[in-house]
């Protein structure tokens, strides 16, 4: 399924972030920029060490910052690291809203079309499912409505009940 909203496509996966065919996967990162866990470590063994050995080598970066890498052997041309959390591996509302500007504000840098999220501190970080869909939804609402040369955005998750919070929070918001 999908919505469009001021000329970008966005669309909602039920699946592997790793698989999609994408200019760019975000990573949501710690600040130290370490692939462990989660998503992070699931896009360092798909795409190879490669990714985590440049990053770290561009870390640390602050929560609000965003760094690219190379993206392996994925599909994508880039990982777009945006932490949502230091290594404590707390989160919050603020952090996440800071994390989803920077990855959008990386991704208009580098002058791309297409983008895959994650769902944003609901993994390691242990954040509301629901919460984190409404602020990423809004941060896309709030980029759209600036102006921006995206023209796909993928939310991703391998969880059905995420995927169906970022249908249900976009109807609400995308208006």
């Amino acid at each position: 399924m999908a919505k469009e909203y001021g000329g970008v496509i966005i669309e909602f996966y039920h699946g592997d972030i790793t698989k999609l065919e994408v200019e760019a996967i975000v990573n949501a990162a710690n600040t130290r920029l370490y692939m462990g866990g989660g998503v992070a470590g699931a896009i360092k063994r798909a795409g190879g060490q490669e990714i985590e050995d440049e990053a770290v080598s561009k870390g640390p970066i602050k929560i609000g910052e965003a760094v690219e890498t190379t993206a392996g052997k994925l599909k994508a041309r880039y990982v777009i690291h945006s932490p949502t959390m230091e290594l404590d591996f707390k989160t919050n509302e603020e952090k996440i809203r800071l994390a989803m500007k920077a990855a959008l504000k990386k991704a208009e840098e580098l002058g791309i079309k297409s983008i895959a999220f994650p769902a944003l501190g609901t993994g390691v970080g242990g954040f509301s499912k629901s919460e984190a869909a409404r602020i990423m939804v809004e941060e896309i609402k709030n980029s759209v409505d600036a102006g921006t040369d995206l023209e796909r955005i993928i939310l991703a998750d391998i969880s059905e009940e995420q995927v169906e919070e970022y249908r249900k929070r976009a109807e609400e918001i995308l208006k």
